[in-house]
């Protein structure tokens, strides 16, 4: 699953607060630490959590003095400095009401999701103390606690000077019994900052050429074969609708095929596709100029697909996978694909393109042909298709078609789980007709 920024943009809207109980001079240690408390009884009283109480003791009780009337709520954090001998900074996160779970209404794990929000917000005060290493307790998932404080430490900083560049955060398991979760978390985290440097980096520099490199270089440590197709290889297999996009742009278009083997080797495979267009203009059809530059990520598609394959692999997953990921440009060239213009695809289907800023279904068209070559148990295709999908369900959820009861339903309790929500749209024929009749 993709789980988004929405985790930092949920950390940027909150405040903060800091209190010194001695003179912030007089230690220089860069270690810091993050608690957690919770809800009290009463209004705003508040609770450390189990681990926060029993350091809080050896400290005489300073974390919870400070926090008394702080006013700190579900989804906030305060940073206290100089009132341990062994950390240079402690963030309390509010993680809301003790003993919540799952909404069922909402579809949201909130124990999860606060300690997410709250830990992730914790660590990120931390990072601005300028503290080196940041020490996280379990709250009560490991998981959610790893995962929040890799991701909200994390800055695409590729481009900066040296100088001007934050020091690297280590993130680091406090007083925690659950070493698996914690390292689930910490390998899931380090997939999703994978997918994000990549939908980050600028399109002059993130072409199909340097995505590849970077593919390979992320993956083949992890022994996980990458396959490199070049445009001859792409016109052996009569993939002309992918072709056909691509024709605009001086970039010449590649296709990845990444195997993990986990299993027996004739065991089936699950095909995960990226669409993997590494800057959208929407061809002739141009996109307006305002925002244009958001649409280097539209690779983000199989961004996931390299971080996702890298956690599976790290995890160590009893399964066969498959990546396809096809890479090109959508510009509007000399050679650019016209509107009114008709393409075959793989399969011998032809494909009429009335909008050639409609390019991701055209190109997915001929990499799902092609993935049935490998006889998978299931095929799951994943990019940024349209702002359709924007405008119908914002940013609250990520949109889902599935032919399979069985796989929307493990889909939807991982949304809940991880904080991405999912909605199912319908396959209808009334929809079906409504394309093909016009």
């Amino acid at each position: 699953m993709i789980l988004s920024s929405r985790l930092l943009k949920k950390t940027l809207v909150s405040t903060t607060s800091r209190r010194w109980y001695v003179d912030p001079c007089c230690n220089l240690n860069k270690k810091g630490l993050v608690l957690g408390a919770y809800d009290g009884c009463d209004a705003g009283d508040l609770k450390l959590t189990k681990t926060g109480a029993a350091y809080d003791d050896k400290l005489g009780g300073k974390i919870q003095h400070l926090i008394r009337g702080s006013g700190l709520k579900k989804g906030e954090a305060r940073v206290f400095t100089n009132i341990s001998p062994e950390f240079y900074a402690i963030a309390v996160a509010g993680l809301g009401k003790e003993g919540i779970g799952y909404n069922e209404m909402e579809e949201l794990d909130y124990n999860k999701e606060n300690i997410r929000v709250g830990a992730g917000l914790g660590a990120r005060y931390i990072q601005e103390e300028g503290a080196g290493t940041i020490f996280m307790e379990d709250f009560s998932s490991a998981e959610a606690s790893s995962e929040a404080g890799v991701l909200a430490t994390w800055k695409y900083e590729d481009l900066k000077t040296k100088e001007c560049q934050g020091a690297s955060i280590k993130i680091e398991q406090f007083c925690g019994e659950d070493k698996d979760g914690w390292q689930r978390g910490f390998v899931k985290a380090e997939a999703q900052n994978i997918a994000r440097k990549l939908e980050e980096t600028p399109s002059n520099i993130m072409n199909p050429t340097a995505f590849t490199q970077v593919a390979i270089d992320v993956l083949c440590p992890c022994g996980i074969q990458i396959e490199v197709r070049d445009r001859d290889w792409i016109e052996n297999k009569k993939m002309f609708a992918f072709l056909s996009i691509s024709k605009g742009s001086c970039e010449h278009p590649l296709f990845l095929e990444i195997a993990y083997c986990g299993t027996q080797v004739d065991d089936k495979p699950v095909v995960f596709i990226g669409k993997g267009i590494t800057f959208d203009s929407g061809g002739l059809c141009l996109k307006p100029c305002e925002n244009m530059s958001e649409y280097r990520a539209d690779l983000a598609g199989a961004a996931v697909v390299v971080g996702l394959i890298r956690a599976i692999a790290q995890l160590s997953l009893p399964v066969n996978v498959m990546g396809l990921i096809p890479l090109c440009e959508n510009m509007p060239g000399g050679m650019a694909i016209k509107p009114g213009d008709v393409v075959q695809a793989m399969n011998g289907r032809s494909i009429r393109v009335q909008d050639t800023d409609n390019e991701g279904r055209v190109i997915m068209a001929d990499t799902l042909c092609y993935a049935a070559a490998f006889q998978p148990c299931l095929i799951m295709d994943i990019g940024t298709f349209t702002p359709g999908i924007r405008k119908a369900v914002g940013a609250g959820c990520s949109a889902v078609f599935s032919t399979s009861d069985v796989v929307w339903r493990e889909l939807r309790r991982a949304g809940s789980d991880t904080g991405d929500r999912v909605w199912r749209f319908p396959f209808w024929k009334y929809f079906t007709r409504q394309v093909t009749d016009s």
